[in-house]
Order: structure tokens, then sequence, then C-alpha cells
């Protein structure tokens, strides 16, 4: 079960794969929201770019986060949602359209229509992960959001689906499985920050999510509260660590100090005069060098970042949609003055977003780069009420299937995927 129980309250677990790390949080339901009682993170190195590249490795990760987790919470995790990323990730907007058999929909029509939706053509190394409602018509009515109880004879469905590199979702399901974890979902990454920054009032508007992580950016876009496209570019913190290690002849490892103690995307924003040690390699003496000079490294790539950004919403023709402008959140964007270059590139307001919502351990995953870990246990709550909501109204449904099938073989499964 992807829910446990500790005492009367539910536990649920999240684990970030990222590039640079793996993240467990372990998060307990109460009647007030959701508590953060456990949190592990070590570094990975059995995953690039999202995709596992080193099953041994992504299981060491594993394994030493959850145990971190564990201990801190001090109860032990079975099972977890797990984040998933990479540029083999592809979203498109589909619709669906099914009988509606007895004159009012019900929950069963509603299964057949997205069920329906999902049904297109893949080459048989891609999955669908996710199928996410935007709206419905019944008959000549469109801009439904709950259909269920309408009367009509016809039933359509808009949705979002998001597809993926079979093989890499089952990787990431035999690093977990190896690992002695069962896998309740695997969750498109940025789905699962949404959830934890962005507000309702930002979904309904119109806004832009991107999560910047190690590897690459994943972009997830809403409008009138429903998903309506996500993409990934190939760009992440990385690469500006990179630059600098190559720009300076530093090790990587110094490169990445560098950047999160000095660096800042615009070198107008720091002193000209102001001097940092940049180490050398080979045994080399370290050097005194301007710190303005490491930010003229970093800008050309937060630049291409956000250039590359506004491609893809001016591509989808999303730009004039975002009336919340822009939310950035993961672990690169605590680069001092991103926001401010991103703002000058898209011509639109953007914010840095922290996790939002949360009680426990707050002030520990308080910084963007806990995001997507928090949004994975905050999205594992929202699943565990509208299973409970559902068994509460529908009479003999079976209990959600938490192993996804490649068929929907009941209605509670149907309200796993999506959900």
């Amino acid at each position: 079960m992807a829910i446990e129980s500790s005492g009367e309250n539910e536990i649920i677990a999240g684990l970030d794969l990222g590039t640079t790390k793996v993240c467990a949080i372990v998060a307990e339901v109460t009647d007030d929201g959701l508590d953060i009682i456990g949190v592990g993170s070590v570094p990975s190195r059995g995953l690039r770019r999202g995709v596992v590249v080193n099953i041994d490795s992504t299981m060491q990760a594993i394994r030493g986060a959850v145990e971190q987790a564990q201990t801190m919470a001090g109860v032990q995790i079975d099972s977890v949602y797990a984040g998933m990323s990479g540029s083999h990730v592809q979203g498109l907007n589909k619709e669906g359209v099914a009988a509606i058999n007895t004159r009012e929909v019900t929950l069963e029509d509603v299964a057949r229509v997205l069920e329906q939706a999902r049904a297109i053509p893949l080459a048989s190394d891609r999955e669908v992960i996710h199928v996410l409602p935007q709206d419905y018509t019944v008959d000549n009515q469109s801009g439904i959001r709950e259909p269920v109880g309408m009367s009509g004879v016809r039933l359509q469905a808009q949705v979002h689906l998001v597809t993926a590199a079979s093989a890499s979702v089952q990787n990431i399901r035999r690093c977990c499985e190896r690992s002695s974890l069962e896998v309740a979902e695997v969750v498109l990454e940025p789905l699962a920050s949404a959830e934890a920054v962005l507000e309702p009032d930002e979904k309904e508007i119109g806004v832009a999510l991107i999560d910047i992580g190690g590897g690459t950016s994943d972009i997830i876009v809403y409008v009138d509260g429903a998903v309506v496209h996500t993409s990934v570019i190939p760009i992440g913190g990385l690469n500006f660590t990179n630059d600098v290690a190559h720009r300076f002849r530093t090790p990587i490892a110094e490169a990445e100090r560098l950047k999160i103690k000095y660096g800042c995307a615009s070198p107008a924003l720091v002193d000209p005069d102001e001097e940092i040690e940049v180490p050398s390699v080979g045994g080399r003496a370290p050097r005194a060098m301007a710190r303005h000079e490491l930010c003229s490294v970093l800008e050309p790539r937060v630049e291409e970042l956000f250039q590359s950004v506004a491609h893809a919403l001016e591509q989808g023709g999303f730009m004039q949609m975002l009336a919340s402008g822009v939310v950035i959140t993961g672990g690169a964007t605590q680069l001092e003055g991103m926001p401010e270059i991103a703002e000058q590139i898209l011509g639109m307001q953007v914010r840095r977003a922290s996790p939002i919502g949360i009680g426990g351990l707050s002030d520990v995953v308080k910084s963007p780069s806990y995001a997507t870990a928090v949004g994975l246990v905050k999205y594992g709550a929202a699943k565990a009420r509208i299973a409970s909501r559902s068994q509460s109204r529908i009479v003999q449904v079976a209990a959600p299937v938490l192993r996804p099938r490649s068929s929907w073989a009941s209605l509670g499964q149907w309200l796993k995927e999506v959900f």
C-alpha cells in the first residue's frame, strides 16, 4: 500500500529521483493537513538527466535516502510515490467521446471516456503515465469540470496525456523494488512540484511552472485550473557547474561550491571589485579571480535556459494566457539573480517558490530544492482523499489498485490514473 497507518493517522512517502540528489520525504496525514515527519537526502550518482543509467548506484542512493527519512520519522517505509522526469517525457492534448448509458453521467461513463481518450497509437517502447482531465462536454454544453449527475446522451472529455519511455519507467520501478519498496505510482515531477508550490488561484488564471533541476528543466502550464502543456528542456544546474569548471579549470566539486556560494545570474548585481579564490587542478596553487567573471560565465547559460522556455511557451501559444506569470522552483533556482533574468527574457512577472501548505518539519524543507519531494507526498495525500470520497459514494467498488496496469481493470484504477 502507498498509504500506511501510524496510530490513527496515515503515512505517505515520496521519492524524488533527481540527477544531483535522491530525496525521500515521509509525511503524516492529520486533521489539519499534512505534517512532514522525516527527510532523507543523498547525492545521486546513478541518474543522468532524470534517467537511470546505473541500477546499483541508484539503488544505493534510494536506500540511503530512505534510511535517513525512516530514522528521522521513526516509521518503516514500504512504498513510495516515485518522481520521474527526463527528455523522453512528452505531453499532448487529446479528446475522448463516449455514449452516456443511462442518460445521466455516472463515474463509469467518465471512466470510459477517459479510457477512450488515452487509447492513442503509441510506439511499443512508450506508455501513458498520466491522463489529466481539462474539461468535459455533455451534449452541446462545454466547459464542465464535474459532469457526474448531468443529463445527456454524449460525453466528451478534453485531456492532457503524458507519455514516457517504458524502459525509463520500468527502471525506476526496478530500482525501488530491489530496494524493498513498492511503487504506488510513478509521478511526473513537475506535476508533483506544482502540488507543492502553486496556489489554486494561479492555476485558475494561468501560470507556467519551471522546475529547474540538476539535469533538466521541466515546464508545466495551467490554464483554467487544468494542465494544458508539459515539456522538458535539457538544461539544468549541472550545465551551470560544468561551464564554471571548464572556464576556470577547477574540479567539478569546487565549481559547484563556487556556483552556490558566489554565483549570480547577473554580473550587474555584484561588486566588480570583489575577488574570490578559485582552486586549481593537478595540485596547482589556487588563484584569485574577480567574482564578476564567475557571474559572466553563468549569465549566458541562464539566458539560454529562459530563451528556450520562452520559445516553448510562444510555440504553444501560452504567453498571453499566463496572467499569474511564471513560477520557478528546483535547486538550481537558488542562484542569485535568476528571477530577474527570467523576467527580462519572458516579459512577465516571475517568482521563486518553495513548498507551501505543510506542517511538521516545514522549516527543513522550505527550499526550492525540496519542491518535488514535498509535492509527491501532497499528491499521494490528495489521491487518498479522492479514493476515500469515492469509496463512500459508490457501493461495492473495489479498492484502488496502486500498481499501474496496462489497462484499467476497475474504477478504482481509473481514480488513480486520472486524479
